[in-house]
């Protein structure tokens, strides 16, 4: 299904026949295995039916269409390193012997010289500075139960957008994207897969996307809904 649709895009690129842009957009899609949206897979349907001829797909056939598996692998997780070490230390016993004074000289060197460093690394895998700790935001992000993002803060009209989060529950979760005014622009359900990644595309434009504003997208996993805002401009 997705070599018909690579045909039918490159058919149109060299015909010269609808949004280059989109289509470049659609092609790349393909030609990596990504998701291609089932806004996008229609787009290219009605353009192949007007301008190449093709048969209308039977209405089923458009139901059955599965998306390819996006192969990505999950973020990797930053973690907060702490280390700590005590260091005891014993009071040597006072010797009159310049050897033993040597040694004890180079034992205590070496001790303060590996506190040096494990304190350095803690400092650096840690954030920590003289206020305190600094927490790093990325992993309040990657702990969250429900995520959504775009890939851009603000889109013009015919721009596609990128949508992907995570969430940690199964089977599948409904995105939407409303108006400034609360109409609602776009909607779609998809799988989440098994490491808690979704991810989709959609263009801006059409019914709903009438004015510029700021628009907000949303996810529901049945559990709970979240949000994320970015910017359209017509």
């Amino acid at each position: 299904m997705s070599d018909m649709l690579l045909d039918d895009v490159k058919a149109l690129l060299d015909k010269d026949f609808g949004d280059d842009r989109i289509l470049k957009q659609i092609c790349r899609a393909c030609e990596r295995n990504e998701v291609v949206s089932n806004y996008e897979r229609r787009y290219v349907r009605e353009l192949a039916e007007k301008y190449l001829g093709k048969k209308p797909m039977p209405a089923q056939s458009a139901i059955n269409e599965s998306k390819p598996v996006i192969p990505s692998s999950p973020p990797a997780e930053i973690h907060s390193v702490k280390q700590t070490q005590k260091l005891e230390t014993q009071i040597p016993k006072i010797s009159n012997s310049k050897q033993n004074n040597k040694k004890m000289m180079l034992g205590v060197g070496g001790i303060a010289l590996v506190a040096v460093v494990i304190v350095a690394i803690a400092v650096s895998f840690s954030g920590i500075t003289n206020d305190g700790v600094k927490i790093d935001e990325s992993i309040a992000v990657s702990t969250a139960s429900l995520s959504i993002q775009t890939d851009l803060a603000s889109y013009a009209k015919k721009d596609l957008i990128s949508i992907s989060g995570l969430s940690d529950t199964s089977g599948t979760v409904n995105l939407t994207i409303k108006n400034q005014s609360g109409a609602l622009a776009w909607t779609e359900q998809i799988d989440v897969k098994t490491n808690g990644q979704f991810s989709t595309l959609t263009i801006a434009g059409g019914p709903g996307w009438e004015s510029s504003g700021t628009y907000t997208v949303s996810v529901d996993n049945g559990v709970e809904i979240t949000s994320n805002t970015f910017s359209f401009t017509t």
